[in-house]
C-alpha cells in the first residue's frame, strides 16, 4: 500500500509522533493505521494513542426518557446545516419517541410516525430537503432511574453527544453529573467485568511489547504488566475513573456518597466510527477547475 502524505499526517495528528517515525510505522505495518499506532506505542514513540474514530458525518443524536426507560437515536445528514434545520430536528424528535416502543433499528424503520413509517418519512425528507439522511442506530437502557444529558444541544433533547445513565438510589442531579462525566471522558465500559476481553488482551500484548523493549527480565516484566493493566482498566471503566466533578473520588465512590449505584450507561456521538473518504486537496481543486 502506498504511504501517502495524508496518511502520515493522520497518524501524526492522532499520536503526536514525529513525521519520520509515523512514516516508518506505516511502512512497517503496510499502511494499517491501527497497527501503526500499536507499533509506535511499542517503540515508545506515540505521545497519545487516540484511537477514537474521526467524527466526520453530521446529524443529531436525540435522547428520550420515559419512566425507567431511556433511548438514544442517531440520525445522520450530509451537512451540519441540515442538522440545524427545524424540520429535520422535528423529525428526529419524533423518531426518538417512536424508538421507546421498539427493540431495534429494523423495528424503528417500520414504526408509525404520523401515519407513515419512519423509513418512508426519511425518504420524503430526503426529497424535500435535498440531502441524504440515514437512521444509523438506536440504543436502549432501563433502570430504577434513567437520567439523560445532551452535549452541544442543538434543540431540546438532541445534539452531538447523547448520554443515558441508569441507576438505583441517588437523585437526578447526581445522575446528570455522571452523564456529563460520561460525555466528557467516554469510558469504554461500566466495570472491568463489562470490558471486551479482546480489547483487554490486545492492550496487554502492547504493554508487554513496550516492556520487553526496555530489556528487563521476564519476571520483572510480568510484575510491570500487572500494574499497567490495573491502570488501563481504571482509566477505561466508568466506576473506576476519577470523577470529573470531584477528582479525589472515583465515580463508584462518589455514587456511594450520593446513595446511588450506577447500573449502566449509553453514550452515542454523532458520526462516531464513520470513516468519510477524504479527497486530496490538490486533486479536489483540480477537479473543481475542470468543472
Amino acid at each position: 500500500m502506498a504511504i501517502t502524505a495524508a496518511l502520515v499526517k493522520e497518524l501524526r495528528d492522532s499520536t503526536g509522533a514525529g513525521m519520520m517515525d509515523a512514516k516508518k510505522a506505516l511502512t512497517e505495518t503496510n499502511g494499517d493505521m491501527e497497527a501503526a499506532v500499536d507499533w509506535l506505542r511499542t517503540k515508545g514513540l506515540a505521545k497519545a494513542a487516540k484511537k477514537s474514530g474521526r467524527t466526520a458525518a453530521e446529524g443529531l443524536v436525540a435522547v428520550v426518557v420515559e419512566g425507567g426507560k431511556g433511548v438514544a437515536v442517531e440520525v445522520n445528514s450530509e451537512t451540519d446545516f441540515v442538522a440545524k434545520n427545524g424540520e429535520f430536528q422535528e423529525m428526529v424528535a419524533g423518531i426518538a419517541k417512536a424508538a421507546l416502543n421498539v427493540d431495534d433499528v429494523d423495528g424503528l424503520n417500520a414504526a408509525d410516525l404520523g401515519g407513515k413509517s419512519v423509513a418512508d418519512t426519511l425518504t420524503d425528507k430526503i426529497a424535500t430537503i435535498g440531502e441524504n439522511m440515514t437512521l444509523r442506530r438506536m440504543a436502549k437502557i432501563e433502570g430504577e432511574t434513567v437520567v439523560s444529558y445532551v452535549h452541544n444541544a442543538a434543540a431540546d433533547g438532541m445534539g452531538k453527544i447523547g448520554v443515558l445513565v441508569a441507576m438505583t438510589g441517588g437523585d437526578e442531579a447526581f445522575g446528570k453529573q455522571v452523564a456529563m462525566h460520561i460525555a466528557a471522558v467516554n469510558p469504554a465500559a461500566l466495570s472491568e467485568a463489562d470490558m471486551d476481553p479482546a480489547v483487554v488482551e490486545k492492550e496487554k500484548q502492547v504493554q508487554m511489547d513496550i516492556a520487553r523493549e526496555s530489556g528487563k527480565p521476564e519476571q520483572v516484566i510480568e510484575k510491570m504488566i500487572v500494574g499497567r493493566m490495573k491502570k488501563f482498566v481504571a482509566e477505561s471503566t466508568l466506576l473506576n475513573q476519577q470523577f470529573v466533578v470531584n477528582p479525589d473520588l472515583t465515580v463508584e465512590a462518589a455514587a456511594k456518597e450520593a446513595g446511588a449505584t450506577v447500573t449502566g450507561f449509553i453514550r452515542v456521538e454523532v458520526g462516531e466510527g464513520i470513516e468519510v473518504e477524504k479527497e486530496d486537496f490538490a486533486a479536489e481543486v483540480a477537479k473543481a477547475a475542470q468543472g
